[in-house]
């Protein structure tokens, strides 16, 4: 029998869809499951969208320039340096999502072995396309006492060596809706000069911050203009995942030459996702103003119900629409199969995404979740309230299968 590739047996399964044959069997019993464990909102794609897809008439579905329509280029520039992001459409390549463009960046950037410091927890997904490309990321820990703040700068030169080549942030971050600050991104900007690495800012959840928060992109901080790599998407910006379009943007000449040949390897993204996503473009302000208001008004609900729970510790993040709690559970994995086989509250369950998968090694996210507060306020009223009788049930269980001997 042939054997699978190395790199096949390497590549970590999703931590946020392990768990969807429990959900599955969950559902097929009549339970209800509110669905925290993955980035899918409920907002509505903005009309402009569904309005142009409705009267789009085209003849041929053809290939597009393997950079991306050149119209959508140039206006996505100009959406850009409306936002004091100063890009021409040139420095711009369209990409199947924002994982494609971080692969293609992996893949031009960095030869195998070479080492990516990424502060952790961070998506989980990153691992997966360094494993793809070869890279081996090294982790640079944040806590959950410090809300996920950026790891001093220490901690990143302790880790430097000569296989180093890039550093890579989610800003606003995912897992942990942490907002770097001016201040950080200036040390990072500092690291970054001083031993000529390439500084990765994965963007795509710009937008959503919260508090009068400002949010900073690495392209605008001077002197970078050869070593930042901004990646965007229309998935969580427009409610658009399933459009699969993002963006690798860059003023380094060379690099954007290399990337264009591994797109035009794949020959090019998804046409009518580039039309969506030009219509996109045109979403008046109000949307954002009514989705930012929605989304902290969900955020404040979920991270003020979950720490009236006894024992469960969750910062307040100013912006994406995540937060990793701390509960008083021991292995967080089980907790989460258990929450979809044996428990049900009022004939619903929760699914949440346990941490482990956001970090380079299992044991800081043992007892962490990641929660997406991306359903309506009565749907998250619901899942804090399971919660809060899931956790007491399940410690009771825990301590009678140990005392049974079975644990």
């Amino acid at each position: 029998m042939p054997t699978i590739a190395d790199k096949g047996r390497r590549m970590p399964p999703s931590p946020i869809r392990k768990l969807v044959p429990y959900a599955d069997a969950a559902k097929a019993r009549g339970v209800e499951v509110l669905h925290l464990n993955i980035g899918q909102p409920d907002i509505e794609t903005p009309q402009v969208v569904r309005d142009r897809m409705r009267t789009l008439d085209l003849k041929v579905v053809e290939y597009s320039h393997s950079a991306g329509l050149e119209g959508y280029r140039r206006k996505l520039a100009a959406h850009y340096t409306a936002q004091g992001i100063a890009v021409s459409h040139d420095q711009i390549i369209i990409t199947t999502g924002g994982s494609e463009a971080l692969l293609f960046g992996f893949m031009s950037c960095f030869d195998p072995g070479d080492e990516l410091i990424v502060p952790e927890p961070f998506y989980a997904n990153y691992n997966s396309f360094a494993t793809a490309a070869g890279v081996k990321v090294v982790p640079v820990r944040s806590t959950i006492d410090s809300g996920f703040a950026l790891p001093p700068v220490k901690d990143f030169e302790a880790l430097i060596t000569p296989r180093t080549k890039g550093i890579l942030i989610c800003n606003p971050g995912n897992p942990t809706g942490y907002l770097y600050s001016r201040a950080e991104l200036e040390a990072l900007r500092e690291i970054v000069l001083r031993h000529d690495l390439y500084l990765f800012s994965d963007e795509v959840y710009r937008e959503f911050c919260y508090d009068g928060a400002e949010h900073i992109s690495a392209l605008t901080l001077p002197g970078l203009e050869q070593h930042v790599v901004m990646v965007d998407s229309v998935s969580k910006r427009y409610s658009m995942c399933g459009a699969r379009i993002g963006a690798f943007v860059s003023r380094n000449k060379e690099l954007m030459a290399t990337v264009l040949k591994f797109a035009q390897a794949r020959l090019s993204p998804p046409t009518f996702g580039q039309l969506a996503s030009e219509a996109a473009l045109d979403t008046p302000a109000s949307y954002f103003t009514e989705v930012i208001g929605e989304y902290k008004q969900r955020r404040d609900l979920l991270v003020e119900g979950l720490n009236r729970i006894p024992g469960v510790k969750c910062p307040l993040p100013k912006g994406a629409f995540y937060c990793v709690a701390e509960l008083p559970v021991d292995d967080a994995d089980a907790f989460c199969q258990w929450m979809l086989e044996q428990f049900h509250h009022e004939g619903r369950t929760v699914m949440m995404a346990p941490a482990t998968g956001f970090y380079s090694e299992p044991g800081p996210g043992r007892s962490q979740v990641r929660l997406a507060y991306v359903l309506h306020k009565d749907k998250l009223r619901q899942a804090i309230d399971c919660l809060a009788q899931a956790l007491p049930q399940y410690t009771a269980v825990r301590k009678g299968a140990v005392a049974a001997g079975s644990v």
